[in-house]
């Protein structure tokens, strides 16, 4: 599990709406169809705030998506963007972007516009409040029932089986301090799972409902074998119990073994290797995810971006293509 310290006990003084500084972070993966009414939307909502970056990360896409991002960024000043140079992940992708927002304060908005983006200001108000991060609730969720169901059993299992601190019902749609969000991806966890993680650093966080629509173009990039190893990922990464329950398994496993080599019962033989295999499995995934903490390589890379970017973020050859509008 990882150590980290928190950092913040509690809320801070109240902010002044017009106070949010404010770079829009937009994850992107083969979404070409989506970029000009993502960003016609958040302009349309946000645009009158004076300080405003849209940060569009293009996570490998193999369609026109970067093509279409440069179109709206050679209209717009205020438009960025990172291209990595595969599909990493949507972790790796909203990391690169929370790493080189400009402003103070990082929207996380999905490029699917399933959350309208003029629900952001219900997510700033709450934040004005003086909290450091407001995650946006799905209200009447637009997602098909086996997705939603797989939602709850997820939120019980991390929540209430595993005892797990993270936001109840929390979605990516969130408005976070940028210095926080940069600090949970500095951690290079090995496993890293960002609603897990920034509970361990402050505990001003809330929640607020917000409208979710269904996706107008394109087809979700969610897999339910990504939605399973982010799972397990979370699971065993900030959870004791699971590797409790594997000592627990193989010491069941003992006794019951023991009683049926004296017996010879083919009953008591199957429940010790159902314990032992369990405890087995377990115990595999655990030492699995203490693999990942190991060195490992990089989280993201950088194959073109137009704003200045670390040179240890960029892939091998690619420096000259990077921009530096700041």
């Amino acid at each position: 599990m990882p150590d980290v310290d928190a950092v913040d006990g509690g809320a801070q003084p109240p902010l002044p709406l017009d106070d949010f500084a404010l770079t829009v972070v937009v994850p992107c993966l083969n979404e070409a169809d989506n970029i000009p009414d993502t960003y016609r939307e958040i302009a349309e909502a946000l645009g009158d705030r004076v300080n405003l970056e849209i940060l569009f990360v293009d996570d490998g896409s193999s369609d026109e998506t970067l093509a279409r991002i440069r179109s709206v960024a050679d209209r717009d000043e205020r438009v960025s963007y990172l291209s990595l140079s595969r599909n990493f992940g949507i972790e790796a992708a909203f990391s690169a972007g929370y790493r080189y927002a400009r402003y103070p304060w990082v929207l996380h908005l999905d490029a699917d516009l399933q959350f309208p983006p003029a629900e952001a200001k219900r997510l700033i108000a709450r934040a004005a409040e003086g909290y450091d991060a407001v995650f946006g609730i799905r209200v009447d969720r637009k997602d098909p029932w086996p997705r939603r169901a797989a939602s709850l059993v997820h939120d019980w299992i991390a929540r209430r089986l595993l005892g797990i601190e993270i936001p109840p019902k929390a979605t990516t749609f969130r408005l976070v301090r940028t210095e926080i969000a940069r600090r949970i991806v500095d951690l290079r966890l090995g496993t890293p799972y960002f609603l897990a993680t920034l509970p361990r650093l402050t505990r001003a966080w809330t929640t607020v409902p917000t409208a979710h629509r269904p996706r107008a173009h394109g087809s979700s990039k969610v897999t339910v074998r990504g939605l399973a190893k982010h799972s397990l990922d979370l699971f065993f990464g900030f959870s004791p119990r699971p590797m409790a329950a594997a000592v627990w398994a193989g010491l069941a496993g003992l006794p019951v073994a023991l009683a049926a080599g004296l017996t010879g019962s083919p009953a008591l033989f199957g429940l010790a290797l159902a314990a032992a295999l369990l405890a087995l499995a377990l115990m595999g995934r655990a030492l699995l995810h203490l693999s990942r903490g190991q060195t490992r390589p990089p989280l993201f890379l950088i194959r073109e971006a137009n704003v200045p970017v670390e040179a240890a973020d960029l892939l091998e050859g690619a420096a000259a293509r990077a921009g530096g509008r700041r």
